[in-house]
């Protein structure tokens, strides 16, 4: 058989660059394309830099390593193996497997983080920085985009912020037939998370207000923002109307990214951040400041 017949039989069968990418080495080491050949320490140079651009070939079953530090699956330390190791048995006769099963988690929190709408910037104290006339529409489209999504909203959380609770007042409207509970929460209220990196210029908090902001934010994070109680029966949907620093941060610490990093994200008035919680432990981010549901006319970021 020719050497012509043998590639096109090879590429054929093999269906891939790598076949064919072998061929050509093999051609032009002997000549095939009319260079002379060459010793074996140098035929194949180029051969092996065509290969290095190749993407490399893995089995199926093949876990990649991470780059980064591993995924904690205890992060919200409610994982059901680290709650249950080293405590005493009461009952030595008790199967630990069972045990454990009894206080997994069986259902999916499902985590809306609604950022408050356009407010007046003007405004010396809070009960000033009240809703704009725009502002006031755009809770109105966030209300109808959550009341259109047909989610058995459970609870409708918000930040005791003027803003935030004059946001969270409106969409309720449109979910009043749903019997959603109304909480208000000062841990959720707007403040510094922790310091930014890369820095920015424009917003320097002094080191106090990253102390004191960045301890209620996490403790905010660590009340709202965790998987689901093992007697929880079914999925839930949650709503938190909050503030754009309290969401980024929220998102930064869920799918487990350097939280310092919050402030290269950017959140429209209005806009809706979903996050899913697995029994597992895994976190999804579904969308990140949505907005797409109101017109362009109506979409701030102040």
């Amino acid at each position: 058989m020719s050497y012509r017949k043998t590639v096109k039989l090879i590429c054929g069968l093999a269906g891939g660059s790598a076949a064919l990418v072998f061929a050509a080495g093999v051609a032009e080491s002997r000549g095939y394309f009319g260079e002379p050949s060459r010793e074996a320490t140098s035929r194949w140079s180029r051969f092996n830099v065509v290969q290095a651009a190749q993407p490399a070939w893995t089995p199926a079953n093949h876990t990649p390593a991470p780059t980064g530090q591993a995924w904690d699956f205890n992060w919200d330390k409610r994982d059901p193996s680290a709650l249950t190791n080293g405590k005493k048995k009461e009952n030595v006769t008790e199967d630990p497997s069972s045990e454990q099963d009894n206080g997994k988690p069986k259902a999916t929190r499902n985590i809306l983080l609604i950022r408050h709408s356009q407010y007046n910037l003007s405004g010396i104290t809070d009960k000033e920085r009240i809703l704009t006339p725009l502002g006031r529409e755009q809770a109105e489209l966030t209300g109808k985009r959550l009341a259109a999504l047909g989610l058995k909203y459970d609870v409708l959380i918000h930040s005791s912020m003027a803003r935030a609770t004059e946001t969270a007042n409106i969409i309720s409207k449109h979910l009043a037939g749903l019997g959603v509970e109304l909480v208000s929460c000062d841990l959720l209220r707007e403040g510094a998370p922790i310091e930014p990196v890369p820095p920015v210029t424009h917003w320097k908090p002094d080191a106090v207000q990253y102390h004191e902001d960045g301890a209620r934010i996490e403790a905010a994070f660590r009340r709202y923002i965790h998987r689901a109680d093992p007697k929880q029966k079914e999925d839930s949907y949650e709503i938190i109307v909050c503030h754009a620093n309290v969401i980024r941060y929220f998102v930064c610490r869920a799918l487990q990214f350097p939280p310092e990093g919050w402030l290269r994200m950017g959140l429209n008035n209005g806009s809706i951040t979903w996050l899913t919680i697995r029994p597992s432990g895994r976190v999804a981010l579904r969308t990140l400041g949505d907005a797409g549901f109101m017109p362009p006319d109506k979409l701030t970021r102040t």
